[in-house]
């Protein structure tokens, strides 16, 4: 896979990357269901012997285990991909998570995540969420603070709107942004990207085949039996009326991937590739066989056809 260098930093990474999302495990508020750790640590090398050159988590996703996981599958490795992780969410004592962007407690975060993953640096050391909203400065200015110390590489924000991006940039540069992208989340082209691409910023973004609705693999028998701890089955746009559209859409998906001997996953996240601004996309896989079914996207282009004739089947389907 070609790389692309992401915005002011000197990482070239491939058009996809593995997300660790999944990987925390079945015990806390945004878990998928249970997860087997050696399915994780597999599915991880499965992914980067195919081409994917780095990964995402974050200390969040099950409290510390995905990291863990992620530091277990990259130890030993010659050539070590790069490594992303994101700071500022936490849980509270009612097990609900909230945002802290104190120096204090995001300096201890970044430890303990360097201690998770068993590197000496993180490549990429994200702000999660921003919230409080009011305290994004004081964040910004730590992580700042963390990469003139060494311990982080380069910095970067998650799920931050223009203006918020705006209030922290003159502290230090903004390397990335990592926002929700897909056909069903895609509020971030009036918002943000007119902006990272003045601004030069680069764009992660995370979900791009929402969350396995358009994998090709999605069916409605298979929703009904998400387990309780599946955070999906709480979310609106896997329930009715919005599931039948969606799994409608995922099915024009396969039928073009099909002309292409490729799958419907590899065409939605070959959709969010499509914008220019896009540096990469983050594709969550929790088995070594899913990685088959999304690695083409790392190569796979759509054409301005196709791309209207995705754009048409779904205004059609929403009017």
């Amino acid at each position: 896979m070609q790389t692309r260098q992401l915005g002011n930093s000197d990482l070239y990474i491939t058009p996809i990357g593995i997300g660790a999302w999944a990987m925390g495990g079945g015990d806390w508020a945004f878990a998928w269901g249970e997860q087997d750790d050696q399915d994780s640590i597999d599915a991880l090398r499965a992914g980067l012997d195919a081409g994917m050159n780095w990964i995402d988590t974050a200390m969040v996703y099950g409290h510390g285990h995905s990291e863990r996981v992620v530091g277990r599958a990259i130890a030993g490795l010659s050539n070590k991909p790069y490594v992303f992780t994101k700071c500022s969410r936490k849980r509270a004592e009612d097990g609900s998570l909230v945002g802290v962007l104190k120096a204090d407690s995001i300096r201890a975060e970044c430890e303990e995540s360097l201690r998770n993953l068993n590197v000496e640096t993180i490549d990429l050391y994200q702000i999660h969420w921003p919230m409080p909203a009011e305290d994004i400065e004081e964040g910004w200015e730590t992580l700042a603070k963390l990469q003139q110390e060494g311990k982080v590489r380069w910095i970067g924000v998650s799920n931050f709107n223009a203006e918020q991006m705006q209030r922290i940039q003159s502290i230090a540069p903004i390397t990335s942004l990592q926002p929700p992208y897909s056909l069903i989340r895609r509020e971030i082209e009036s918002d943000q990207l007119p902006f990272v691409a003045a601004n030069s910023i680069g764009v992660i973004v995370y979900s791009p085949m929402a969350s396995g609705l358009f994998s090709g693999k999605m069916t409605k028998e298979r929703v009904e039996n998400f387990p309780d701890n599946d955070w999906r089955k709480r979310r609106d746009f896997f329930q009715e009326p919005q599931l039948s559209r969606n799994l409608a859409l995922a099915g024009k998906l396969a039928e073009i991937g099909a002309r292409h001997g490729r799958s419907a996953g590899e065409v939605a996240i070959a959709w969010t590739l499509r914008r220019p601004e896009v540096t990469g996309a983050i594709v969550g896989v929790r088995t070594p066989a899913q990685v088959a079914g999304i690695i083409g996207a790392g190569e796979f282009r759509l054409s301005q056809e196709e791309i209207a004739e995705i754009e048409t089947f779904q205004a059609e389907r929403n009017a």
